[in-house]
């Protein structure tokens, strides 16, 4: 039922949005994951034809209204970072969980650069060291999504 409309694909989307706008301690908000990112990269290594740059574009693009920042900042960097996944997919895929976690943190880290560049030249802001904190986050967490957004496309036989 669900396997063809892919509501389960938007709800997962909608969690991650969901959980980058969640309040939390501020000792604890730096390292908060990119967690649409993580889900994005996730379902675009493994749905290339249904997940792709647009949806990264949409997303982002939902993450700069739900943060407040800059419309397109957010969309642009995600629409860059999820290009690299889509057109390597194949190969990505192939590598074991912890390479995957490690091109996971070069993609968020240029996430990051991407949305700084453009913050910096249109809003001049400052670059700090803790700016990149959340690129641990996403590494430590990227095995974790994987194998539990894994089971759940394998239970809905999401194709």
């Amino acid at each position: 039922m669900f396997a063809h409309n892919g509501v389960i694909i938007l709800f997962t989307l909608l969690i991650a949005l969901m959980a980058s706008i969640m309040p939390m301690p501020l000792s604890a908000d730096a390292f908060r994951p990119d967690w649409v990112l993580i889900v994005l990269m996730y379902w675009c290594m493994a749905l290339p034809g249904r997940v792709n740059i647009i949806t990264a574009w949409v997303m982002g693009f939902l993450l700069d209204v739900l943060l407040g920042s800059v419309l397109g900042v957010h969309a642009a960097a995600m629409a860059m970072s999820i290009y690299i996944i889509v057109e390597n997919h194949q190969k990505i895929r192939n590598f074991s969980i912890w390479q995957q976690a490690l091109i996971t943190g070069v993609l968020a880290a240029l996430y990051h650069l991407v949305v700084f560049w453009l913050q910096r030249f249109l809003i001049d802001v400052v670059f700090l060291p803790n700016y990149l904190y959340p690129v641990i986050t996403t590494i430590v967490l990227w095995p974790w999504v994987f194998y539990l957004l894994r089971k759940v496309r394998r239970n809905f036989s999401i194709k």
